[in-house]
């Protein structure tokens, strides 16, 4: 599948890299965003900077496609491509009448048409998922139309994740003002954000940091906007044929157990779900004076170092809160296996406090931390590392101070993880990030920036032959 778990974009795949950029819509009164706005400041990114890939990369622009083959044509150039590849989509969800799945809007797209002349969403999923592991990233600025947002609401992110790593944002369409009432045009901040801050980087930062900054600046996550964090479940789409057939796929939150919008029901309810304390299985940081750049995979306990302080767990509900049969049933999923289950509840309340409290409020960064400790249990440290990356980086933003016990927790475990991420380039693209949150947030043990920066340079250095 073409799911980067790692967060990095497409870094465990080498060679120069593609990019697709995609801005679509209908004609007329039926456009709700400004899409193609999206596609000048995308542009004035340097090639290598938008995929990550020293060695360069080749940009395409798909400006307002009426003809879904087309498309299609293009995203199959792009799935066969050897090196990485990132598809950046900007425009409207629609369902179609017959079937009611998702579909892209092109320019002759109308909503009784939706089914002949808009992109199955399956499409883009089955084409994408058939590359390599950790090779593709696709990047999303939409807007669901009055047909699409309820359904895609009710499922959540992974109402379109599925088989993909999928970063962005999906707003409902804009109200309609004024008498008569006219419906004003959504305009693409995110992709502008997200453009602005790769333009100022020195190197890419890791996706998910890079999300979580675009959507801050462009104002998201307190609104009724979905964000979309690249941690989909792994559910298989089928191939797209000449046009969408009865055995197309629906929503992915709606057609499974791993669905967001079903599993958080079934664990917010407290009924079915016994009440005790979540099992945390146990973290702690190793040494950081280790500078062997393969070091050997975690053990599922590692043993408590002596020598080592042991960072404080990260904040979990008592067992008196009402989230506390939430907690349980997450990490009983995960314990038990079901990777995706836990991820997709995760999420889904990861979403809720998105709306209700904001990108930078405590209860947006426990979640953070949550599915940090979900990608360790998954036996995923890179995506670990980085999502502890970012809950380091949003306490610091909210001003707490680098000797704050919860801030040390976070780069400390960050660092920990990153220990283990096997893969010399997932590894090395982690390293900037961490190296520079550890010049800020040393942590109690002495030479942890020191022991970052010699690892990085045996990353950076060629990889030995046997």
């Amino acid at each position: 599948m073409g799911n980067d778990r790692s967060g990095t974009g497409a870094e465990t795949v080498s060679g120069p890299g593609y990019a697709l950029l995609l801005a679509a819509g209908p004609a007329g009164r039926q456009r709700l965003m400004d899409a193609a706005a999206a596609l000048p400041q995308l542009a004035a990114v340097p090639p290598a900077a938008l995929l990550g890939t020293p060695g360069g990369a080749s940009v395409v622009q798909l400006v307002d496609p009426a003809d879904p083959q087309t498309v299609l044509t293009h995203l199959r150039t792009a799935a066969a491509h050897p090196g990485p590849v990132l598809v950046h989509l900007a425009g409207q969800l629609t369902l179609d009448a017959k079937q009611r799945l998702p579909h892209l809007a092109l320019a002759r797209t109308t909503p009784r048409t939706a089914r002949y002349t808009a992109l199955p969403w399956h499409w883009l999923a089955a084409e994408l998922g058939r590359r390599p592991s950790g090779s593709t990233v696709v990047v999303a600025d939409l807007v669901a139309d009055e047909t699409a947002w309820p359904p895609l609401r009710a499922a959540g992110p992974s109402g379109l994740a599925a088989g993909l790593t999928l970063y962005g944002t999906v707003a409902p369409a804009p109200p309609k003002r004024g008498a008569p009432p006219k419906r004003g045009m959504a305009t693409p901040d995110y992709s502008r954000a997200f453009a602005g801050l790769l333009r100022g980087a020195a190197e890419r930062p890791p996706l998910a940091l890079l999300h979580q900054r675009a959507a801050m600046e462009a104002g998201l996550g307190s609104g009724p906007e979905l964000l979309l964090d690249g941690a989909g479940p792994d559910e298989a789409y089928p191939a797209p044929d000449a046009a969408p057939g009865p055995e197309a796929a629906g929503w992915a939150g709606q057609t499974g157990p791993a669905g967001a919008a079903g599993s958080a029901g079934s664990a917010g309810a407290a009924g079915p779900v016994a009440v005790t304390t979540p099992r945390m299985p146990p973290g702690p940081p190793e040494s950081f004076l280790s500078a062997d750049p393969r070091p050997a995979p975690p053990s599922p306990r590692p043993p408590q170092p002596t020598h080592a302080p042991v960072p404080p767990p990260p904040r979990r509900a008592p067992v008196a809160d009402p989230l506390a049969a939430t907690h349980a049933a997450i990490f009983e999923a995960a314990n038990s296996g079901r990777h995706s289950e836990a991820a997709s509840m995760a999420a889904a309340w990861e979403q809720e406090a998105l709306r209700t409290a904001g990108p930078r409020s405590d209860e947006a960064i426990h979640w953070l931390e949550v599915r940090a400790d979900l990608s360790r249990i998954a036996g995923d440290p890179a995506r670990a590392c980085e999502l502890w990356l970012a809950v380091a980086d949003a306490r610091l933003g909210n001003g707490e101070p680098v000797g704050h016990p919860e801030v040390e927790g976070a780069v400390d475990r960050a660092h920990h993880q990153w220990q283990f991420v096997q893969d010399r380039a997932r590894a090395g693209a982690l390293a900037p990030p961490l190296m520079e949150l550890r010049s800020r947030v040393p942590g109690r043990k002495p030479g942890a920036l020191e022991a970052v920066r010699r690892r990085a340079e045996l990353l950076r250095a060629p990889a030995r032959t046997r």
